[in-house]
């Protein structure tokens, strides 16, 4: 039988034991009085501290949005006469508009309070004031951002977010030192994640097409100097070639079109989109007898990567998972084995897939290492792109980020932390600026509210490759500058999306002018974020002293970011099966019950799984020895339900919320949640037991 413990407060730390924990006290566990001062006026508050700020600025901009509309041309006779509003049909109308919205508005009270410190469940939280504001007041206006004659205010504040990300990133929007960057919002990560495969696709399948045109007797020159010419390469070769590589050839060939008559151009523009991926589909690969390529991710990586490979045409078999390590990041090792086999058996590789913050755990693959192999392979004739998924963690980058825009020392970050961040973590964060593409979620660690993600490139030029201009948006006149700029404003032409609200861009955009994107401005807010996730990693660790007699309490993934998953295993418990069933009972009282009023529970979490598929066998003996179970009770092969699992099952905290920590006489949120955690194991131990 297990034993339970016993009722009331968790046990005494036995004498000796806290210094087991390794601590920086001088990090404090306060939310210190600056940083308090700073962010207090940002949100509407937990309360609504600020509900009269935000009342005030909304019913002015209200009126001055009603004030816009009335001198348009005032001239003009009002369209609803006055004497309308007496009509029965006028007066019932509005009696349903209020009675709906009341509706509306008691329903709206059963959402998911992300704004309390007491929600600690999914990626969301309490959005910024500012953005708040932004999207409300633009929304009056609806831009829609498809072209610039449909808003020509919101559109241009959308590049400019876009220009602002690829610079917090460490890219180049203004082409100074190398490859133009550009960005733009879109609806979420998983949208952002699909274009940005889209893009390399077509980069990546391009130069096949145009080795059509050379041996057709187009002129093309060779790729670099001294290799052979286009038409003389085989297809593996012409399979291999970078980004840059094929953005570099399909300049060359724009120059060669420039100085072609008309009727001549248009012959040798109709030869290279024939043979285009774009135009064949599937049959682009037998025609040019290229074995279809690749995409390698890590086992972590968003399931928007299945859903990618399936709606662009690829295949789901294409995508190939690599394995991770005991930290859930990507294992750079199998990453090589498997590279080194792709170009032995002349597999194209399409890309590769980091994530810098895992969505189950906040994992920070090996961005450095992952481009360290992208330019060691390609040196061998052995190109593929790579696309970095920080739809999480790509704000964080503002604490590494300076005022003047140089980067901060890692030896400067840790005297703000007790742990963060790791070596292998801040030479992550600060290879950034040579992926490809990038995803970057302001509606996540950006707090803007939904829907607004961000896809970042490298270099503009990809957009070049993709396209669509229906006459009633562009009017077919080339009106491009050095720049390329006025050609972005054409956003529609060559994104996934067609209508979009400019609401979302304006939102982003006067965020970052509230709180810039640096260390002393928003990475402020982000800095809270990890602290908290730092405090808590030593509560729960702890804890698990104090309850090693009745349990084994294991936070699996020590945290790179901000996200802590946890696993309790009963005493003298061997079967993963029995660890996963008292989890989730346990979760049973953190979790949204729509039969229940939300009220009724203290803290709201989330819940994930680390799939033994994702390991490698090593990592997988690993945890299951730190959880205290059979090895072999945690295997793809369940045998008895009741005893093996092929997962296992984590309760998991996500900790955006920055009023967790204690302020001046404030509640500390984190220590409390430690100890209704300790009474809710203690409650499932007796029932169990």
């Amino acid at each position: 039988m297990v034993t339970a413990p016993p009722a009331g407060p968790p046990p005494a730390l036995p004498p000796g034991r806290v210094r087991a924990i390794a601590r920086r006290p001088e990090a404090g566990d306060a939310l210190d009085t600056a940083d308090h001062a700073y962010l207090a006026p940002l949100f509407v508050g937990p309360a609504g501290e600020n509900g009269t700020m935000l009342e005030n600025l909304l019913t002015g901009f209200v009126r001055d949005h009603v004030y816009w509309r009335r001198n348009f041309h005032p001239e003009d006779t009002p369209a609803i006469p006055v004497a309308m509003r007496y009509l029965a049909d006028y007066e019932q109308a509005m009696a349903r508009l209020e009675q709906a919205l009341f509706k509306l508005s008691a329903d709206l009270k059963k959402s998911v309070p992300f704004f309390a410190p007491r929600y600690i469940g999914h990626m969301a939280s309490d959005p910024l004031l500012a953005g708040l504001l932004a999207q409300l007041v633009t929304t009056l206006y609806n831009p829609n951002n498809v072209a610039h004659e449909a808003a020509p205010t919101t559109l241009d504040l959308e590049l400019e977010v876009g220009r602002q990300l690829a610079t917090l990133l460490g890219m180049d929007p203004d082409g100074a030192a190398g490859p133009r960057a550009f960005g733009h919002i879109t609806s979420g990560g998983t949208l952002a994640n699909f274009e940005a495969l889209w893009l390399l696709r077509a980069a990546r399948l391009y130069p096949p097409a145009l080795a059509v045109v050379a041996r057709a007797g187009l002129p093309l020159a060779a790729p670099l100097p001294g290799e052979p010419a286009l038409a003389a390469l085989d297809p593996w070769q012409l399979a291999n070639f970078t980004v840059t590589q094929a953005l570099d050839l399909h300049r060359r060939y724009l120059a060669l079109l420039t100085a072609m008559a008309p009727a001549e151009r248009t012959r040798w523009q109709g030869l290279v989109e024939a043979a285009r991926h774009e135009q064949l589909g599937a049959a682009y690969f037998a025609h040019h007898r290229i074995t279809p390529p690749r995409v390698l991710a890590p086992a972590t990586a968003h399931y928007s990567w299945k859903k990618a490979m399936t709606l662009l045409g690829i295949g789901r078999d294409q995508l190939e998972l690599i394995p991770t390590d005991r930290r859930m990041r990507l294992d750079s090792g199998a990453l090589a084995e498997r590279l080194a086999a792709a170009e032995k058996q002349k597999q194209p590789v399409l890309a590769v897939v980091g994530v810098l913050g895992t969505t189950e755990f906040g994992s920070i693959d090996p961005v450095d290492e992952i481009m360290r192999q992208r330019d060691q392979w390609a040196a061998r004739g052995f190109g593929f792109a790579v696309h970095i998924d920080a739809a999480w963690g790509g704000y964080l980058t503002t604490m590494f980020r300076a005022v003047d825009g140089t980067r901060v020392a890692r030896e400067r970050l840790r005297e703000q932390f007790r742990y963060f961040p790791s070596e292998p973590v801040y030479r992550a964060f600060t290879a950034l600026a040579t992926a490809d593409t990038v995803t970057i979620d302001p509606h996540k660690l950006g707090y803007v509210p939904f829907g607004a993600g961000a896809l970042v490139a490298r270099d503009h030029r990809l957009t070049e490759l993709v396209g669509e201009r229906p006459p009633y948006l562009y009017d077919g006149q080339s009106d491009d500058d050095a720049s390329g700029h006025r050609r972005l404003r054409e956003l529609g032409d060559y994104i996934l999306e067609g209508s979009k609200a400019g609401s979302h861009a304006a939102a982003v955009w006067l965020t970052h002018q509230v709180v810039p994107l640096d260390c002393d401005h928003f990475g402020r807010l982000c800095r809270q974020t990890v602290r908290a996730s730092e405090k808590l990693y030593d509560l729960l660790r702890e804890l698990a002293v104090r309850l090693e007699t009745y349990c084994r309490l294991l936070i699996p993934v020590e945290p790179d970011t901000n996200l802590i998953c946890l696993a309790v295993n009963p005493a003298g418990n061997r079967h993963l099966a029995v660890v996963n069933e008292f989890s989730r009972r346990l979760y049973r009282h953190l979790a949204v019950d729509n039969a229940q009023p939300l009220q009724t529970r203290q803290f709201i979490g989330s819940h994930t799984t680390i799939s033994r598929r994702a390991l490698g066998a090593e990592a997988a003996a690993d945890l299951a020895g730190r959880l205290g179970v059979d090895t072999a009770t945690f295997t793809t092969d369940i045998r008895d339900p009741a005893r093996d699992a092929d997962h296992v099952y984590l309760i998991r905290h996500t900790l955006m919320n920055p009023w967790l920590r204690n302020a001046e006489g404030g509640d500390d949120y984190l220590t409390r949640y430690r100890d209704y955690l300790a009474s809710l194991i203690s409650r499932e131990l007796r029932h169990g037991g």
